[in-house]
């Protein structure tokens, strides 16, 4: 059975974080009722902008936090959270396009909750997945390309015995273990790492697994993960 394991070297530079999953089990991720995902993301998209207060984007504090983050770990030149770059858009007053269900709804999620949330295909894992420090040696072909762009080390990524699946933590996903319409069993994912958000967190989490579950059917559990529970099954 696949296991999500969290290294020690994630922890000693993040001991206070969280990372909650949503595991889903078959699930029906097939484009049906393109509407309803719009209207999810257009109506995240106006709750947005409540963590946009600040006329200098930088200093909101759901960017500051995680740009803070990223100065610990080793990091691609320009690499910034997922949340950053989705509420960068809205600020912009650029529409979050629909992409496919479970990404819809998990980009929903992050926009209304101002929370990073990712999402990759369990059936396409080779092995445990871990969220580690990187060697430096595992390939990583980024979502849209087919050049391998391995990380540096000492950055954090999610990764499994294949190779790199999310480079610098939570920035560039990977084609190999992307959501497809065919995606059957899929990991979701958000992280934490603000301790006065907990609440929040834990909303967003529930939320995130009620709409998948309302919407693709299926099996869906919560489980968190923090440095005193740094390991779980996927699949029973």
């Amino acid at each position: 059975m696949p296991r999500f394991i969290i290294e020690d070297d994630f922890w000693s530079l993040f001991p206070h974080a969280k990372i909650g999953t949503v595991i889903c089990q078959g699930i029906d991720n097939s484009k049906r009722d393109v509407e309803i995902y719009e209207k999810l993301l257009q109506e995240a998209e106006k709750e947005a902008h409540t963590f946009l207060s600040m006329d200098e984007f930088s200093r909101n504090p759901v960017i500051s936090v995680w740009r803070e983050a990223f100065q610990k770990f080793k990091t691609k030149k320009g690499a910034r959270c997922s949340i950053e770059a989705l509420l960068k858009r809205v600020k912009n007053g650029n529409h979050i396009g629909t992409i496919n269900p479970l990404v819809d709804i998990y980009n929903s999620i992050s926009l209304r909750y101002g929370l990073p949330c990712g999402g990759e295909d369990i059936d396409t894992f080779a092995g445990d997945i871990r969220l580690a420090l990187a060697t430096g040696t595992e390939p990583f072909i980024p979502l849209g390309s087919d050049e391998n762009a391995p990380p540096y080390e000492g950055e954090i990524v999610y990764k499994d015995d294949a190779g790199a699946i999310c480079r610098c933590w939570n920035w560039r996903e990977a084609q190999r273990t992307m959501l497809t319409e065919q995606t059957k069993n899929a990991f979701l994912c958000i992280e934490l790492i603000d301790e006065t958000r907990s609440d929040e967190f834990h909303m967003a989490l529930k939320e995130l697994s009620d709409l998948v579950s309302q919407h693709l059917g299926g099996i869906v559990r919560i489980e968190v993960l923090d440095r005193n529970n740094k390991e779980m099954t996927i699949f029973e």
